[in-house]
């Protein structure tokens, strides 16, 4: 029941990237483009989705003892801003300026069967293997 859950899950966050326009690489492009031809609806794409998750994390987490098909809820601990964490934001918005796509809709996107979106999801995929071996390096040193 667990994995058909997160499976009917995934497919709904998918349907709802490609039809609010998050896989449409031009259209994010537009969006973060501020200074250009800026298109401003994807902001409504973000809005819709803090109005739907705020009141939860403010008022329900506190009630629930845990999610519905999880034994406890898994969330960060760490509240500290370090190298590690500036750095991966740093590469992760650089990625998402020049390319268009983060790896939600990318994944959401393989749908289309694009090969640059083939592409793309190799280079996420060596960048996650090359980053946990730096991270392994830089662990080993310290």
């Amino acid at each position: 029941m667990k994995l058909l859950m997160a499976l009917i899950s995934g497919i709904l966050f998918g349907f709802g990237l490609a039809l609010s326009g998050m896989t449409d690489i031009s259209k994010v492009i537009g969006f973060l483009d501020l200074f250009g031809n800026w298109d401003p609806t994807l902001a409504f794409v973000m809005g819709g989705g803090i109005l739907v998750s705020l009141p939860f994390f403010q008022f329900g987490l506190g009630k629930l003892k845990a999610p519905f098909f999880a034994d406890v809820f898994r969330l960060p601990t760490r509240t500290d801003i370090d190298g590690r964490l500036i750095t991966g934001a740093a590469l992760f918005g650089i990625g998402w300026g020049l390319v268009g796509l983060c790896p939600g809709p990318a994944i959401a996107s393989l749908a289309y069967l694009n090969i640059e979106i083939l592409y793309f999801g190799a280079a996420m995929l060596a960048g996650m293997f090359v980053a946990d071996f730096v991270d392994g390096l830089l662990t080993e040193k310290s």
